[in-house]
């Protein structure tokens, strides 16, 4: 029987995107490009509904934005996070 993979829970890692709605025109770039359904359109509007499934360190959606609407928090603080996480989880 194989040992099952220790891994820091996803739902501890704050990355996911956060949409500026003074920005956004709602043109639904960021729910065809993303492919693990982060965002959909609801009631005419883009929002983030499926945040865990946003992959650590992927903001490809940023550069897809034309307006600028996207944001991600820093890629810095996330990995410092992450390292505290994984001490916390006993991950070598």
């Amino acid at each position: 029987m194989s040992e099952k993979r220790k891994a820091v829970p996803r739902e501890e890692i704050p990355w996911y995107p956060t949409i500026d709605k003074g920005k956004c025109t709602e043109c639904g770039t960021c729910v065809e490009f993303c492919k693990h359904s982060v965002f959909a359109i609801i009631d005419g509007e883009s929002k983030v509904v499926k945040p865990f499934n946003c992959l650590v360190g992927c903001s490809g959606c940023v550069s897809k934005c034309q307006e600028g609407a996207i944001f991600f928090p820093s890629i810095k603080e996330t990995t410092k996070l992450i390292k505290e996480l994984r001490r916390k989880y006993g991950i070598d």
